[in-house]
């Protein structure tokens, strides 16, 4: 049997913070937790300890929604391009991840779909939980960056060819539910266990709240690219906000959302309805530049992703700073975690991860003061070391 101890740890549990926290994981599952090395002495003679210096242990952060990173982006249509996500994420603490795409033409859709399907099972970071489809059945007037050429209704034929080819990877599918068709593709999207999610949308309070009671149950990066809130037409997000079953994306970057709206939706929804995101493009992990995304040039200038009309395009945030930053606002950390791994994980229905509690997998990350990853486990094993050992070599496991 392949056993670990991680001792010295203030671990991040779903309620608590435990000081001087001990971990074993046994063949990649969390087996037990315990407070203080004393409690683990002679237990388990055969386990390979791993000192983790006081500093803190979260469960695997859970990305729901990202495009791209380290120049790679999910619609190249390669497997290598898939991988390089997955390798950036595992660096940044995120151990799962939806890969998404963005509006195109119905070939490069499907080939995005062929490469992920490809390299689920072999991935060299983070783990694929499933695919996050956004677009192309989104509404021109709240397109943002999404490219208006390939924006259309919604067309139930086209989304049958999709399903057949995803092979039941589609988890996630950001629709406007106001467009033609909308109410049938809602439903089509629920026979099939897709989460349905609302983003890029005109839609009236009304609409949406007619699209909540029909299965949507979700709303991507919640305020950005949808009606904004007004005191005689409340639109989109206040119907979400009324609706206790729909859970909300949030990109704490310090750019998409000022810090009172962080808070307005966690004191609303809660740390159970709130999911960080990154929202990532392929900027994350290589900074400033000019890229190419959704069909478009994208300049990055301070970490911040525009169309040439200054249009947000994206993100360049990680998951263990926008950790960091929500509870800079003030949000307590056990709630600051729950929503980067565990409420993420539940809307997945991944019930063995998100949260450190005997029977998950073990998919851990040590957190430096700074909330900078010193290493990430999944699975059991160690797939990003960014600790210096006393020779002062950098040991980096990952593949």
């Amino acid at each position: 049997m392949n056993r670990k101890i991680v001792t010295n740890v203030r671990a991040v549990t779903e309620t608590s913070i435990v000081p001087s926290a001990a971990v074993l994981v046994a063949d990649g599952r969390i087996e037990r937790i315990g407070s203080g090395e004393a409690a683990w002495t002679g237990l388990v003679p055969d386990a390979e300890r791993i000192d983790g210096q006081g500093m803190l242990l979260v469960p695997g952060m859970i990305d729901v929604h990202i495009h791209g990173a380290n120049g790679c982006d999910m619609m190249d249509g390669t497997e290598e391009s898939v991988q390089q996500v997955s390798r950036a994420c595992a660096e940044t603490g995120c151990t799962s991840f939806l890969a998404t795409s963005v509006s195109s033409d119905l070939d490069s859709l499907l080939a995005m779909i062929r490469s992920v399907k490809r390299t689920v099972g072999r991935e060299k970071g983070a783990s694929i939980a499933g695919l996050h489809l956004e677009g192309p059945y989104l509404n021109a007037k709240r397109k943002g960056m999404q490219n208006e050429a390939y924006l259309r209704h919604p067309d139930i034929g086209e989304m049958k060819r999709i399903f057949d080819e995803a092979d039941g990877l589609i988890r996630m599918v950001t629709i406007a539910p106001e467009l033609p068709g909308g109410t049938e593709m809602i439903a089509f999207l629920r026979e099939r266990g897709a989460i349905v999610a609302v983003a890029h949308s005109d839609a009236t309070y009304e609409e949406a709240k007619r699209a909540f009671a029909e299965g949507a149950s979700h709303v991507t990066h919640c305020f950005n690219g949808m009606r904004p809130i007004h005191h005689r037409d409340p639109g989109l997000v206040v119907a979400a906000f009324e609706e206790e079953h729909v859970s909300l994306q949030a990109i704490v970057d310090h750019v998409h959302l000022h810090p009172a709206i962080v808070r307005l939706m966690h004191r609303v929804k809660g740390a159970d309805k709130m999911v960080l995101i990154t929202d990532a493009l392929q900027a994350m992990g290589l900074g400033d530049g000019t890229y190419t995304f959704g069909g478009h040039l994208v300049r990055v200038k301070d970490g911040v992703a525009c169309l040439r009309d200054g249009t947000l395009a994206s993100s360049t945030v990680t998951m263990n700073k926008a950790l960091r930053y929500t509870t800079e606002l003030g949000i307590p950390l056990t709630e600051a975690v729950r929503m980067a791994s565990t409420t993420p994980a539940d809307i997945l229905g991944l019930r063995d991860a998100g949260r450190i509690a005997p029977g998950c997998r073990a998919d851990l990350v040590l957190l430096n003061d700074e909330f900078e990853v010193e290493w990430t486990m999944i699975g059991g094993e160690r797939k990003r070391d960014n600790a210096i050992d006393r020779s002062g070599r950098q040991d980096d496991r990952l593949p």
